[in-house]
């Protein structure tokens, strides 16, 4: 036999602990206890007096009503009618007369239990609503789980945003505004039905019902984003490309989770349980927490995962990710009771950035540690520069969020770069931003590297192109990527001017012989003065030593196009005035001398250009066999 219950005008009401279903009252004598007991409780929790308007006519007039409503829908009727069809479905008037009826019972209670605890019209009463609670329960689980669609959190949200009267279009399709309409005359049956068993001492059976249907609802929208309940330990063993799938769906979902699947419940529940802040507290807790802090904790387990450097993007969009919807996850959840959603969300945060931070630690110390002699042929791009300048060009595509992540957390120990290294992007006096400097010393310990790698050539000239090649390299990666802002003007011209050298110190050291075979006369613009034999001699010298070195390079390459004619031509400008100022002598020299012309012929100016030619493709090829691109046949031809 269940107590009869004695509603009461307070929301503390609703967490008043009941065992089983109400049942009706069958003796008088338990109506004696149960009055006894309940005028107790009543006289104890009571808010509000009874209207002093209320009298046994008027209450007898109420219960006639009651029972005439409450009795039609008596979920155990013999009528198969009332068994299978929703009151709110059947006709919203008598819905509102239910409810009414209903509410005005608890009146009419409070009355009788103050005016006459001894009445049979008091055991009507908790019988008619003990009937009507267990109507409402069985129409709170009919409205809340056949209007998933008009309770959904997109409804709901939407219904927040925006109000329109227009319903239906031109076309005489429901629009979203009519949508919205229903979505909220839904809502306000639900609040209704919550309200009046609330306020009836029925507050544990509807929020039990409410919360596992709710919580059903943000499982199932949480799963169909693409979240599945998965271990730490099941995360761990996927491979990279599952567990790339696995960001990539966390990505899609997150943003939808909070902005309209958390966003939508706590709406809902706020306007369900506006009545009551305890309430609404505890349904969004308990309907949302577990499903918010396991999409929240996806990220800080896959930052703890162990990988290659190149996981640091998916770290990063998974940082920026939820730092954009800390303001929202703040909101959402901002009672004490999901207080762990915020905590989680604030884990992942310091989780990624940490790992971020540690990647690029452990990123230097890769290039620093790397100890292989395997050197480019013909001193081209090395493939740690290659690796290292992807790696950095897109860090630099993530410029904002990793600046965020580098001041939240600060590397241990200080990058001392050198003075003047970087003239960063920056306004007046204020400092270079973190991520410029983070970068410009990934750049620094590269080129550290490239020196060491540089002095492994057995040739200095080759270890000069080398340099050459590969600080080329960089400065064309910068100059096309972010990096160009992030790591200033200054810097891409200071490194331009470290090509040029380069490149100078290349020549000097793989031509320097050439020029030196012929007269010192001929290579400062004067006519030598020699015998015929000392010309012949100082010919072939010339020639052979010209031809030894460009046969030692022609597999030698420089693998940009631009810088490749620009170091045939300054190659070209020094060796050309001097071979031709020679030439003009030998020929004057030898005039008459067939034998003599005979072999000048042999290497003529314009041989020089189509020897050069034939340099820096990386292929040893024969002479003359490449044809001179039109620009390098210009300025050969200007110079020779």
């Amino acid at each position: 036999m269940g107590l009869m219950r004695t509603p009461e005008i307070s929301e503390e009401n609703a967490f008043v602990s009941r065992k089983g279903m109400p049942t009706s009252l069958s003796s008088s004598k338990t109506l004696s206890s149960s009055s006894s007991s309940s005028s107790s409780r009543a006289s104890r929790n009571r808010k509000i007096a009874p209207s002093s308007n209320f009298s046994d006519s008027a209450s007898e007039e109420i219960l006639r009503n009651a029972e005439s409503v409450i009795k039609k829908w008596d979920v155990n009727s013999k009528s198969s009618y009332t068994r299978v069809t929703s009151l709110f479905l059947h006709d919203r008037e008598e819905a509102r007369s239910f409810l009414k009826s209903t509410n005005d019972l608890r009146e009419v209670m409070h009355f009788l239990v103050t005016s006459h605890s001894s009445s049979d019209k008091l055991v009507l009463a908790q019988s008619l609503t003990q009937i009507a609670m267990k109507r409402l329960e069985k129409e709170l689980y009919h409205i809340v789980s056949t209007n998933r669609e008009h309770l959904s959190p997109e409804s709901v949200s939407r219904k927040s945003s925006r109000r329109s009267d227009d319903s239906v279009n031109e076309n005489g399709i429901v629009s979203d505004n009519e949508t919205e309409k229903v979505s909220e005359s839904t809502m306000e049956d639900v609040k209704s039905v919550v309200d009046c068993m609330v306020s009836a001492g029925y507050g544990t059976e509807c929020i039990k019902i409410y919360k596992v249907m709710r919580k059903s609802t943000v499982d199932e929208g949480i799963y169909r984003l693409g979240i599945e309940r998965t271990k730490s330990s099941q995360i761990q063993k996927l491979t990279w490309n599952s567990r790339e799938q696995l960001i990539e769906n966390w990505l899609n979902a997150v943003k939808v989770a909070v902005q309209t699947l958390f966003k939508g419940e706590r709406i809902l529940c706020d306007h369900v349980f506006s009545a009551s802040s305890k309430i609404r507290e505890s349904c969004f807790a308990e309907i949302t927490k577990e499903a918010a802090i396991h999409l929240f904790r996806i990220p800080e387990i896959i930052a703890r995962i162990k990988g290659s450097p190149e996981r640091i993007f998916k770290l990063i969009e998974l940082y920026e990710a939820t730092y954009e919807l800390w303001p929202d996850i703040e909101s959402i959840f901002k009672f004490d009771s999901t207080l762990a959603v915020k905590l989680q969300a604030l884990s992942a945060l310091v989780e990624l950035g940490d790992t971020v931070q540690m990647i690029l630690s452990n990123y230097e110390a890769i290039i620093q540690k790397d100890s292989s002699k395997i050197l480019p042929e013909g001193g081209g791009i090395h493939s740690l520069t290659r690796t290292v300048m992807e790696f950095t060009t897109s860090l630099a595509n993530y410029s904002a969020t990793l600046s965020d992540i580098l001041m939240d957390h600060p590397r241990a120990g200080n990058l001392n770069l050198p003075e003047s290294y970087l003239d960063g992007p920056s306004s007046g006096d204020l400092p270079v931003s973190p991520v410029s400097v983070r970068l410009a010393w990934l750049m620094l310990v590269l080129l550290c590297k490239l020196d060491a790698k540089a002095e492994l050539y057995k040739d200095v000239s080759l270890s000069y192109l080398f340099l050459t090649n590969n600080l080329n390299f960089i400065v064309e990666k910068v100059r096309s990527t972010n990096l160009q802002y992030l790591l200033g003007d200054e810097w891409v011209e200071t490194q331009v001017e470290k090509v040029r050298q380069y490149a100078a110190n290349y020549e000097a050291a793989a031509w320097s012989k050439v020029l030196s075979s012929l007269p010192e006369a001929a290579t400062k613009g004067d006519s030598p003065a020699m015998s015929l034999e000392a010309a012949r001699a100082c010919l072939q010298r010339f020639s052979t030593t010209f031809k030894e070195e460009c046969g030692k390079q022609t597999s030698w390459t420089v693998p940009d196009r631009k810088l490749r004619d620009e170091i045939k031509v300054s190659i070209a400008r020094k060796l050309a005035p001097a071979y031709g100022q020679f030439y003009k002598a030998y020929l004057g020299i030898a005039r008459g001398d067939q034998e003599a012309e005979r072999k000048l012929a042999r290497f003529g100016a314009d041989d020089l250009g189509n020897y050069l030619s034939d340099l820096f493709h990386g292929t040893a090829v024969s002479r003359g066999s490449r044809p001179l691109s039109s620009r390098s046949r210009g300025c050969f031809a200007t110079v020779i």
